[in-house]
């Protein structure tokens, strides 16, 4: 698929999406129980997706959903790079971050690129439980799905007259 902007031409890539998705689950430390409350009332619907959380998340998610769910590092100790890695290689395609916007955090500029990440690569993101809610009862839940993505093979020969 080709779109003109700008008189530039902007290529864009389908990436499937299987019928599982590959779920993240990250929460400051103020929203985790309504994190785990909500994976609760969940807990069927994400069974058969496969679940990524940070690390204290994780912990808790796992104990409390009894089911599988793929640990990472805390945010501040790099588990939301991990996370943004993950979505970058095509490893993550669905976040759910309930994020405190009233909170000060010292890994705010993890934040913001982790966000950013999930921009780029066109993956849904929830960052409450009211979108959250919305998405994870969408019946494309469960259907496979291609998501568009600029093509960003020549990107890094950009401006640099390769």
């Amino acid at each position: 698929m080709v779109r003109q902007l700008d008189d530039k031409l902007m290529i864009q890539k389908k990436i499937p999406m299987e019928r599982d998705k590959k779920i993240a689950l990250v929460a400051h430390d103020n929203k985790k129980p309504d994190l785990v409350e909500w994976a609760q009332y969940n807990r069927d619907l994400l069974a058969h997706h496969k679940v990524y959380a940070t690390g204290t998340t994780g912990t808790l998610l796992e104990k409390e959903l009894g089911i599988d769910i793929i640990k990472l590092r805390s945010g501040p100790l790099g588990g939301d790079q991990q996370i943004g890695a993950r979505i970058a290689d095509g490893v993550i395609d669905f976040l759910i971050f309930f994020w405190d916007p009233l909170e000060p955090m010292p890994h705010d500029p993890d934040v913001k690129a982790l966000l950013r990440m999930a921009v780029v690569w066109n993956i849904p993101i929830a960052c409450n439980r009211a979108s959250a809610d919305f998405m994870i009862s969408s019946p494309l839940m469960d259907e496979e799905y291609n998501r568009l993505v600029p093509d960003y093979e020549d990107y890094p020969k950009r401006n640099l007259n390769l």
